[in-house]
């Protein structure tokens, strides 16, 4: 079962690789980042605590988005933009 931690070190890889790709922003999507992790699709997902880590990322100072979300708003659609580069 993945953890809160290897989300957040997977969506930090995302961000490198989008930075250092010069792009300004990058779009993370719930369903991809679990994939990526590992562990999804299954009956034991843990998307809840994916969709957390994603939301606990955002800086809406910087213009961080969502720009798309499922109705009940944890879900493999879940996706957010955000800016680059990150603050520390």
């Amino acid at each position: 079962m993945p953890t809160a931690e290897e989300f957040r070190t997977e969506l930090d890889r995302i961000f490198y690789e989008a930075f250092h790709n010069r792009q300004p922003t990058v779009d993370a999507n719930a369903g991809d980042l679990h994939r990526r992790v590992g562990g999804y699709p299954s009956s034991n997902h843990r998307m809840p605590v994916c969709c957390e880590v994603m939301r606990s990322a955002m800086d809406s100072d910087a213009g961080d988005i969502v720009l798309s979300q499922p109705p009940k708003g944890n879900g493999p659609t879940l996706t957010i933009r955000y800016i680059l580069p990150r603050q520390d």
